[in-house]
């Protein structure tokens, strides 16, 4: 759900103020570098990551167009810095240098919001028009609910990029963009769906996060705060479906393994997960790749993570574990066009004991996708190809 303008200055830190500084330092620098390499392109996934759709444009622009003037900003300590240096130009992740390029580029290209130098001056300089620069959002992952924070007016993209024709209508019809800002391209990470070879042992468990645990969580001390995030709803669900006796005993008799990876912003927690099955692993970021765990994984349980939607993509069977429905759309993303139970591309189930049942039945047909749920991909993925980066940077370039 989007911030309240009170939220968003409690999060203001001092660091951010030293960065209005870089960027007034920045300022004559960079109207001398856009005379020099007026089609600069600068992309950027997060600040520690180059994993998602910027890397792969990034990856493909070195590749295929490298007369194309680009470079990818992303900080030294990442663990992906030296993979995305051996392709091509890098900048440190918010330096005076980033600022320069953000400032001289013809073309700002992120899959976040807030991959640029400084999120908050930023926001500042491209809401309020202070900085005319032409910014394109390669998008995080397939929209199915409404997110607020992505109407025009609070971020002033330029191109806001779709996959699927649903999709598309929706963005188009709801956030407020001017017409063919919105455009149904693909995702570029999907370029690297098609060659999955799955791991018919694997059972990936993904669940997204929770903003209302973040603001639930009070006090700085990490005691008391795992105490408290033992006492959620999202421990309670998921705690079981791993402690569950009979998925204990599925794992042994079918000889299988599950990978249990949560959102990013609830790895903190990850200790207070207790397992003792050797078949199962509790993984996190860095040392897990998304995309790499979902290509090897035959069977996914997710929630109302769009990490689902890059499964469907690869035509894999899956289950939504949606527990916490009513409060998850109250306080984290509003309801959209996707409907779930009608649209979905599994069953929709709320109990660990529906969760193990389903896989069960799915180990028991080698996890094979059911008939209903292809349909349902047939006619919701309209674009299904390894052209998904060629269409966005022809795009980019018809701006």
């Amino acid at each position: 759900m989007e911030q309240s303008f009170l939220e968003k200055l409690k999060r203001v830190k001092w660091t951010d103020l030293i960065h209005i500084f870089k960027f007034l330092l920045a300022l004559p620098i960079a109207c001398f570098l856009r005379r020099k390499r007026s089609d600069l392109w600068l992309l950027c996934d997060t600040q520690l990551e180059a994993r998602d759709n910027a890397y792969w444009l990034f990856r493909y622009l070195r590749k295929e167009h490298p007369e194309q003037d680009a470079v990818f900003a992303i900080s030294m300590k990442s663990p992906d810095y030296a993979r995305v240096k051996e392709l091509g130009e890098v900048v440190e992740f918010g330096s005076l240098r980033h600022w320069i390029y953000y400032l001289a580029a013809s073309k700002n290209i992120s899959s976040q919001k807030m991959g640029k130098p400084n999120a908050a001056i930023c926001y500042v300089l491209e809401i309020y028009g202070i900085l005319k620069n032409t910014r394109v959002f390669l998008q995080h992952g397939i929209i199915t609910a409404d997110l607020s924070f992505l109407y025009y007016e609070h971020t002033k993209m330029r191109l806001f990029v779709t996959s699927t024709q649903a999709e598309w209508q929706y963005v188009n019809d709801t956030y407020h963009y001017p017409a063919g800002y919105v455009q149904k391209l693909g995702l570029c990470r999907f370029d690297g769906l098609h060659d999955s070879q799955t791991d018919k042992k694997q059972i990936l468990l993904m669940p997204t996060w929770r903003m209302y645990i973040r603001n639930e969580l009070t006090g700085d001390n990490a005691s008391r705060r795992s105490a408290q995030f033992m006492e959620t709803d999202y421990y309670r669900y998921w705690e079981a479906v791993l402690a569950h006796p009979a998925l204990a005993t599925l794992l042994e008799e079918k000889d299988l393994h599950v990978v249990f990876y949560p959102h990013r912003e609830m790895e903190r927690f990850l200790q207070c997960f207790h397992v003792d099955d050797p078949r199962i692993r509790i993984a996190g970021w860095p040392d897990d790749d998304v995309q790499e765990l979902l290509k090897r994984s035959a069977f996914l349980v997710t929630d109302f993570s769009s990490v689902a939607m890059d499964f469907a993509y690869m035509k894999k069977p899956l289950v939504y574990y949606q527990f916490d429905n009513e409060k998850f759309r109250s306080s984290h993303h509003g309801v959209g066009y996707f409907d779930f139970e009608k649209e979905g591309f599994g069953p929709v189930v709320t109990s660990p004991d529906e969760v193990v049942r389903l896989l069960a039945q799915a180990a028991d047909k080698e996890f094979a996708n059911d008939p209903l749920y292809l349909g349902r991909h047939e006619a919701y993925f309209d674009l299904w190809d390894d052209e998904n980066c060629k269409r966005n940077y022809e795009a980019i370039r018809a701006i």
